[in-house]
């Protein structure tokens, strides 16, 4: 008996503070660093991110997307089964963010787990809950990607600190009786983990290393435009479809330059990628769903249409999600 598995709520949250790039640049002034809205947007495409207040973490951001998911489902917590959030900021060492979420949207019992593939956290976070709804392991599942990059960024190196947000984006899953996830294609190779980084780690009560994101630009942005085609093409070979059945390209919202070359590879118009970065800045695992929400609720997409969903990140980790909303 097949199981398919479809979509049926989006939610997202974004933290009050919005920091647009001459806001961001007045602040790095004071520190001596030197940077220009003009600067920013050329490079990447980027215009404004929210940051969250001190004290505000993942779970706060991730429990608010998934309340409006819930509720754009029309469902409760109550009705939730299993509950993953892809996140590479998190609370604690240890609970998991999804146990702070689980109680925190008043849901208890369910399996409640983080999923940790950086960028690509959302992308695997749905691969799982789709995998675990066709076992029979959940009926519903609330997926979530949130993130407080802000506490992980090095604030003297305008190359990296430009390019982050704060943020959450959340669905629920749902068994459905016609296709909703058509295909999904993960991969991962360890060996370009130092590209993108953050080499430190908590060790008898001290952090040793470097607690804050390194990253080698131009070495990601050659491998980022590479590998997104490649798990396009292979999610699309999977279902049967070519790149002309998307309706909609939602990619990871890392750089406007990468989103652009991919459809271009794809033969898709710009006009069918949705496009957030310019607004969120690079949210990590919440660009995909928050970019997702942005458009549900916007009403550029509507139920039928087929999206293709991709991310890249850390690790280094790239993988495709193709449904039918």
């Amino acid at each position: 008996m097949s199981r398919f598995c479809r979509i049926t709520g989006t939610g997202s949250y974004l933290p009050p503070r919005r920091l647009t790039n001459a806001d961001l640049a007045a602040e790095l002034a004071v520190k001596g660093i030197e940077t220009s809205d003009e600067w920013i947007v050329e490079r990447t495409g980027i215009r404004a991110r929210h940051f969250a207040d001190e004290g505000v973490g993942s779970s706060d951001l991730a429990a608010q997307a998934g309340l409006r998911a819930l509720e754009a489902a029309g469902i409760t917590a109550a009705d939730v089964d299993l509950i993953i959030v892809a996140t590479s900021t998190p609370d604690m060492v240890f609970p998991s963010t999804a146990t702070m979420v689980q109680h925190k949207i008043g849901a208890a019992g369910c399996p409640a787990f983080d999923v940790q593939a950086v960028c690509t956290g959302f992308i695997y976070g749905l691969s799982v809950a789709h995998a675990m709804l066709q076992a029979g392991s959940a009926r519903r599942a609330l997926v979530i990607g949130a993130e407080v990059f802000s506490r992980i960024l090095d604030f003297k190196d305008r190359t990296t600190c430009v390019l982050f947000g704060d943020g959450a984006g959340a669905v629920v899953l749902e068994l459905a009786d016609a296709p909703g996830i058509l295909a999904t294609d993960l991969h991962a190779d360890g060996r370009h983990r130092d590209i993108l980084c953050v080499p430190g780690h908590v060790s008898g009560g001290s952090v040793l290393g470097d607690p804050v994101l390194k990253m080698d630009g131009q070495a990601v942005f050659k491998l980022a435009v590479g590998v997104l085609e490649e798990t396009a093409r292979t999610s699309l070979a999977k279902a049967g479809l070519n790149e002309g059945d998307i309706d909609w390209l939602i990619p990871h919202q890392a750089n406007i330059r990468i989103m652009q070359s991919t459809a271009r590879k794809l033969k898709l118009p710009l006009e069918k990628v949705v496009v957030t970065v310019d607004q969120h800045g690079n949210t990590s695992a919440a660009s995909i769903p928050l970019a997702l929400d942005l458009a549900v609720r916007d009403g550029r997409i509507v139920r039928g249409q087929t999206l293709m969903l991709e991310g890249v990140g850390g690790g280094f980790t790239w993988g495709s999600v193709l449904l039918r909303y």
